[in-house]
């Protein structure tokens, strides 16, 4: 039986959040508080200059999707974009091995795909001197970011406290701390707990940590197969996914400030997307569901499919509301 607990929860008079939101409304108009510029201007535009601090975004959708490159090109992207500002990254890479991570970096940086970067040169295929010292240089580089790997699976007591030890060591230096966790499904969670208990429980430690001093989170999430089925590929009306195609979708939009879903609908051979007149184009099109903005609108944003080389480009600048999704 749980013991009764006599702490009383911290409390404050409104006085206070009040000074707190004006001397942050004070600060963003002067550019003294920023967002960490990313390099697709519309993604900046939706998300008040880029990423934010004591945010939570989720970034889901299905294999192939780009999600991942999304995220590892944003890692490093947001060092060579924000020079003057002074944040560290921790990477919970519990998908792939945080070397093969790098090879999808320098792919990303030489326009090179990793199978080149990785050919054992037996058919003229791989890296000729030139190209291997430039990987170098690259590395040189990447490799003096403040990113930090955690590549073993761990449960949700080693994740909160791998963070707690990160936010303690930043305290002193007040320099913001990014989280990024690939995926949530690879979350270990405690015997007879199921996926969605383990999830839910994910993002409590992650509402509760993206208050702690100046840190942002984003977690990479899984699509359920529905949005896969013929029934929604035949259908127009049904193409654009929603809150219940994604894995543990109520904790999930319950924790995150955004929600993210990056589709490709040529790879479950779609032709033509969505139900508008004229529909929109696939043909190496990624789009970018915004499903939650929890300052603004949901959007639909364009991109190019650069996935061979790791990237996400962007396309003619348009953006158009998801009237679609049943939850917005």
């Amino acid at each position: 039986m749980e013991q009764a607990s006599n702490k009383i929860l911290h409390y404050k008079h409104i006085a206070e959040p009040v000074n707190e939101i004006l001397s942050y409304i004070d600060n963003r108009r002067k550019g003294v508080s920023k967002s960490l510029k990313t390099r697709w201007s519309k993604f900046n535009r939706q998300c008040m200059g880029g990423i934010e601090p004591n945010t939570i975004y989720t970034v889901a959708g299905i294999s192939g999707s780009g999600k991942s490159s999304f995220v590892n090109s944003l890692e490093t992207d947001l060092f060579d974009l924000n020079p003057h500002q002074s944040f560290v990254v921790l990477s919970f890479n519990f998908e792939m091995l945080a070397s093969r991570q790098i090879g999808r970096k320098l792919s990303y940086k030489m326009k090179k795909t990793t199978s080149e970067l990785y050919s054992n040169g037996e058919d003229n295929t791989g890296l000729t001197d030139q190209e291997y010292k430039q990987a170098i240089e690259h590395a040189d580089k990447i490799k003096k970011y403040p990113i930090y790997y955690v590549d073993s699976p761990g449960n949700i007591e080693e994740i909160r406290n791998t963070i707690g030890a990160f936010q303690s060591k930043l305290a002193n230096t007040k320099q913001w701390l990014i989280v990024i966790l690939d995926h949530t499904l690879l979350t270990r969670g405690r015997l007879g707990e199921n996926e969605r208990e383990t999830l839910y429980a994910l993002q409590k430690v992650f509402m509760e940590a993206k208050k702690v001093g100046t840190t942002t989170i984003l977690q990479i999430s899984q699509m359920n197969r529905e949005i896969e089925s013929p029934e929604r590929i035949i259908n127009s009306f049904m193409h654009f996914p929603m809150r219940r195609d994604i894995f543990g979708g109520d904790s999930v939009f319950q924790a995150s400030d955004y929600v993210i879903v990056l589709h490709r609908p040529e790879l479950l051979g779609i032709t033509e997307y969505g139900p508008s007149n004229p529909p929109l184009p696939v043909k190496n099109k990624i789009y970018m569901h915004f499903l939650k903005v929890r300052e603004g609108e949901p959007k639909i944003l364009s991109f190019f499919n650069n996935l061979k080389y790791n990237s996400i480009e962007e396309a003619n600048p348009f953006n158009i509301t998801n009237t679609n999704d049943e939850n917005v």
